[in-house]
């Protein structure tokens, strides 16, 4: 073989490899990325539920079980620290600091929310829609919305307010109150407390709860029902990160470009840097010259956005790693052009076979010498090119000495490029198998550890199963813990 088609060998394989692993390292930044986000929204999740659980022991334990406030009282303290809890798992599922806190100190703040002192009233008594409530607390604290301060009542409170603020006082004479939806009792009162002057609405906001949802009796159900929205939450979220790590047709084919780019250009500078060598120089080129520079620049063009989006395919929906699918397109492109020869005469049968064979054999070399140069030198695109650099090298001296030798050692590093792809499928497999015993055993914790009692209690059944404990050793009802534990 001459030296120069030695070169522009070399040359072009490694362009090929460097193009793969910069293919690869697209792929496995995607990957990371998507991995990054999974643990992050895992801790957001925990984060979340571990304050609704708060919230619900506090209510229970500081206000339901004291009975603070009274009969009369009591859902206001519940929805102080029902807003603080819900607010904050809101936040905390999206990855944001919680944001309420609870004062407790019967100051003119309820709640401190990023440094905004809330003040909040729950009350229903006499249908006036939380109003007076705020008007008593304006009268005792008229300093309070000039520091910055807001009132809170509830969303059902809220949404009727600024319903009725919407009907014109001539619509409000002919509204019938019949279905007991509209007030005009009710109207006058809220547009005479806002016409007043003193408190406008955007000094109130709604709660995130309403009314009927911080009553003593509903506020277990109300957190739980959250908890659910927050998985909810959750779930989307996660959807939404992985079909960010999916691989996507832009990038495909900007991968295809760049790849269209490098091999067009090399191309180029290589067709004339060959005229340059002969001894012309660019102004001695002649138009058959351009002609063929060209042709060979649209040709290296065309490969390279073929084999850029062939090897993001293949690595992306496939399970193929960079350098195999690199190798898997170079050797298509090699035997494509090998058929072509065949029928148009230009080689034998018999040399079209040995042709191919030597393609699949250097294929295999530019495969296993990449990948162990990307294992010794540990950085993008570097690493593989010098292993294939120095495979290649070793290859051709070696077929150079003895081709015997070549053919025994060609051998071996086809069935060792066979074996890597056969590991990396059973890989694949037990990976697979993995992540589904791992949802199956969370499964069977989360039913263990589940925080109603009954829920829990059969979880651990199923989980002293899985472990192994004899069946006969096994709690299952409420006699035989009574026996196991009064004998």
């Amino acid at each position: 073989m001459k030296k120069g088609n030695e070169n522009h060998r070399f040359i072009g394989s490694s362009q090929a490899v460097a193009e793969a692993s910069w293919i690869n390292y697209l792929n496995q930044q995607r990957i990371n990325g998507y991995l990054c986000s999974v643990a992050m929204q895992d801790t957001n999740l925990e984060n979340a539920i571990k304050s609704l659980e708060d919230t619900i022991s506090t209510i229970n334990k500081k206000i339901i079980i004291t009975n603070r406030g009274g009969i009369k009282g009591q859902h206001g303290f519940i929805a102080e620290v029902a807003e603080c809890g819900v607010e904050n798992a809101r936040n905390e599922i999206v990855g944001n600091n919680p944001s309420c806190k609870w004062i407790n100190d019967n100051g003119p703040a309820d709640i401190l929310r990023d440094g905004i002192p809330i003040q909040q009233k729950f009350v229903n008594s006499g249908n006036h829609l939380s109003l007076q409530a705020i008007k008593k607390h304006y009268d005792t604290y008229p300093f309070f919305l000039n520091e910055g301060g807001k009132y809170q009542i509830p969303k059902d409170h809220y949404e009727k307010i600024k319903y009725l603020l919407s009907v014109p006082k001539e619509q409000a004479n002919k509204l019938s109150t019949s279905t007991g939806d509209f007030s005009l009792r009710q109207w006058k009162e809220v547009h005479d407390f806002f016409d007043s002057g003193k408190i406008k609405l955007s000094d109130i906001e709604p709660s995130v709860l309403s009314y009927d949802e911080v009553q003593a009796n509903q506020i277990n159900k109300t957190i739980e029902k959250e908890k659910n929205a927050i998985k909810e939450t959750d779930r989307t979220i996660r959807e939404k990160e992985y079909n960010k790590s999916k691989p996507k047709l832009k990038e495909g084919l900007k991968v295809g470009a760049v790849s269209a780019a490098i091999e067009g250009g090399t191309s180029l500078v290589s067709e004339i840097a060959k005229r340059i060598k002969s001894g012309k120089s660019i102004r001695d080129f002649t138009g058959d010259d351009w002609a063929d520079i060209v042709k060979s620049t649209t040709k290296g063009t065309v490969l390279g956005a073929v084999r850029g989006i062939s090897i993001y395919e293949l690595t992306n929906y496939t399970p193929s790693s960079a350098i195999v699918a690199n190798s898997l397109v170079t050797v298509s492109f090699g035997i494509a052009q090998q058929i072509y020869m065949l029928h148009s005469g230009r080689v034998s049968k018999q040399e079209f076979v040995r042709n191919a064979e030597l393609l699949c054999v250097e294929a295999s070399v530019c495969t296993i010498s990449s990948t162990i140069g990307q294992a010794v030198i540990p950085i993008p695109v570097i690493g593989a090119v010098i292993g294939n650099t120095v495979g290649l090298m070793v290859y051709n001296a070696v077929k150079d000495i003895h081709i015997e030798q070549s053919t025994l050692i060609l051998q071996y590093l086809s069935e060792i490029s066979k074996l890597e792809y056969n590991l990396n499928q059973e890989f694949s497999n037990h990976i697979s198998e993995l992540m589904k015993l791992y949802k199956e055993f969370f499964s069977v914790m989360e039913n263990a550890f589940a925080i109603d009692y009954k829920e829990a209690f059969s979880g651990s059944i199923e989980l002293a199963r899985i472990v192994g404990v004899q069946e006969d050793s096994i709690l299952t009802s409420v006699s035989d813990i009574d026996n196991y534990f009064l004998q």
